[in-house]
């Protein structure tokens, strides 16, 4: 076995009075590639800057190999007190480093050497910390979220840079293709806890719930002891009635154990406040038309939107797509042509920046009536503070001010206050941006059964595969001109030849070859037998929810009879007989609140287009 380029072990650290991490661990061997996964907030990038060195731990080691290089692209890299960007990119060079490499680097990612850093947008700053990660040409590649930012052409350039690299890899992503694309290892870090898995990305999200099932049946499973325990506690006696006190230990340690045990975080609660029905056609535009500085980006566009179609927008940076989407929605006049609004629509954007967001403003304002404390969501008032713990935040959060958050709880947030209000076309501009892969499933499920028509601009190919029935996107042989396909991001590829800006791409790199549909799509069943559930199953999830609460009121009653002192006294032989009364209702419910959940992912999974 080759030896390790870096280690962390035992790692500890507390922030506040929550600790962060419990023993953590991570091992980094030669050609490694890691996907560093887990909820917002769980430590991701702060283990990423203890395996840099920028962050000291309270306990725990950190071992790199004498002579291995390093390089860490931090989240919001910092090109501040650099002259130009060559000299930014080249920071931090050996000797032994290639500098014509840096000049290649640059060129193929459209950067200018003599550029001041101080006038670079976002996606310019992100390629230029890219290109100087990647220059160097170190033996460890730390990256918090390289594709932020950037355009699908630039991260399939960066699949392919990374999958040639040498350099042994842990990254960060919320872009779930291209975590699959570029990592053969995932390590997992869970309330403090990292879990490795020697299988790449692809593999994550069956062995996390796998996981999660186990520990809440052993949870169960301890919950059942205890209360096994209490029972002989109460009534159990030797012959000599003498307590056991090993038992006595055993049972307080293992109440202990289930005091201190930290639970998964909750999920995302996601819930749209829908308005009324649209007219049936929602957007027409007829040979519409806008130029920039001389420049046509739109050329003679037409076309028509039905309520309730989802229609995604794909292309490189700077190409217009959300320009036409501000002309499809009335927001932006063009200079030709028309776009005619359907009747009775209710418009709600979520731009890229996060513009509505003001740092000074509470979370409560974000998404209150009228700023004030409460938020009406489908007719019924809720308190903000109930409203926003269904996206996470806690209940004294809702008057903290936006500028204190993170950037995932600033996506969650900009969520929650679209969300809110009444629509019936949903516009949504990069929506995945920094949220956590749990809360994009989520998301994902969400916006599949949203009724209203949804207009969606987004980098994230795994996201509109699961969303869209139709792409927008530029037209390969007609600069300016923009095309519609039917399907998602992968449907559009095959139908196109290629992906957005890959026409040419940089360096003379190939395009990788267009993927297969998704396996969903393809084996998206012709067989009747396999498009619905049987009468049988219909029916079991039709009636389960009830028969599961009648069980849960027949334990609640059996608690409350057993919870009587007197009941054993006045009557053994009955107190016995309603405990395996309670016993066999619980594994029952456990039972029935199982086959209820694999048939409704079931039903999901069926009505999922």
């Amino acid at each position: 076995m080759a030896a390790l380029l870096l280690s962390l072990s035992g790692v500890t650290l507390t922030f506040g009075g929550a600790p962060l991490f419990e023993g953590a661990d991570l091992s980094v061997a030669p050609g490694a590639r890691i996907a560093l996964v887990g909820r917002n907030g769980s430590g991701k990038s702060t283990l990423l800057k203890i395996a840099a060195g920028d962050v000291e731990p309270d306990d725990g080691e950190r071992f790199i190999h004498p002579g291995a290089t390093v390089k860490y692209l931090a989240q919001e890299p910092d090109a501040s007190g650099f002259e130009t960007i060559g000299d930014y990119v080249c920071a931090g060079f050996r000797p032994d480093n290639d500098k014509f490499a840096a000049s290649l680097l640059m060129a193929e990612l459209d950067l200018s050497a003599d550029a001041r850093p101080d006038n670079l947008s976002g996606g310019e700053l992100r390629r230029a910390a890219l290109a100087q990660a990647l220059a160097a040409a170190p033996d460890i590649l730390l990256l918090d979220e390289p594709t932020n930012h950037l355009d699908l052409p630039i991260i399939t350039w960066l699949e392919a840079k990374l999958t040639a690299a040498k350099s042994a890899l842990v990254v960060i992503s919320h872009d779930r293709r291209f975590l699959e694309k570029v990592t053969t290892q995932t390590v997992w870090i869970d309330r403090g806890k990292t879990h490795a898995l020697n299988q790449g990305f692809a593999a994550y999200e069956s062995w996390r719930d796998k996981f999660l099932e186990e520990e809440e049946t052993a949870h169960h499973k301890l919950g059942r002891k205890i209360a096994a325990e209490e029972h002989w506690m109460r009534y159990g006696v030797t012959a000599r009635r003498k307590r056991n006190m090993r038992r006595v230990a055993e049972l307080q340690s293992m109440r202990k154990n289930l005091r201190e045990a930290r639970r998964p975080p909750g999920k995302v609660k996601f819930s749209v406040s829908e308005g009324e029905t649209s007219g049936k056609r929602v957007i027409t535009a007829d040979h519409v038309s806008k130029s920039f500085n001389g420049k046509k980006i739109i050329d003679r566009f037409s076309a028509k939107i039905a309520r309730g179609e989802r229609v995604g927008f794909v292309g490189p940076n700077g190409a217009g797509k959300t320009t036409l989407v501000n002309m499809l929605i009335g927001e932006l006049s063009p200079d030709e042509g028309s776009v005619t609004l359907g009747t009775n629509l209710e418009v709600i954007s979520l731009d890229q920046r996060r513009a509505s967001l003001k740092p000074d403003m509470r979370l409560a304002d974000a998404v209150a009536d009228r700023g004030g404390d409460w938020v009406t969501i489908n007719g019924a008032k809720r308190h903000v503070a109930s409203y926003l713990q269904d996206f996470l935040f806690a209940p004294e959060q809702w008057r903290t001010p936006v500028s204190a958050l993170s950037g995932g709880e600033r996506g969650r947030l900009a969520l929650a206050a679209a969300l809110a209000k009444s629509s019936n076309l949903l516009v949504l501009d990069e929506p995945t941006n920094d949220l956590d892969l749990e809360t994009l499933d989520l998301l994902e499920d969400l916006l599949a059964s949203y009724e209203g028509t949804l207009l969606l601009v987004s980098h994230d190919r795994s996201f509109l595969d699961h969303i869209v029935t139709g792409v927008i996107t530029t037209d390969p042989e007609r600069p300016g001109c923009w095309r519609r396909y039917s399907g998602g991001y992968d449907d559009m590829v095959a139908q196109r030849g290629s992906a957005p800006g890959l026409e040419k791409t940089p360096a003379g790199d190939k395009p990788p070859a267009p993927k297969e549909p998704p396996l969903e799509r393809k084996t998206a069943p012709a067989a009747p037998a396999r498009q619905k559930l049987s009468y049988k199953e219909k029916y079991a999830l039709e009636n389960l929810p009830g028969e599961i609460a009648a069980m849960q009121e027949k334990i609640a009653v059996l608690k409350a009879a057993l919870a009587d002192a007197s009941f054993f006294a006045r009557d053994p032989a009955e107190f016995d007989k309603t405990a395996n009364a309670l016993a066999g209702v619980e594994s029952s419910l456990a039972e029935a609140e199982d086959a209820w959940l694999t048939l409704e992912m079931k039903r999901e999974a069926l009505e999922r287009p």
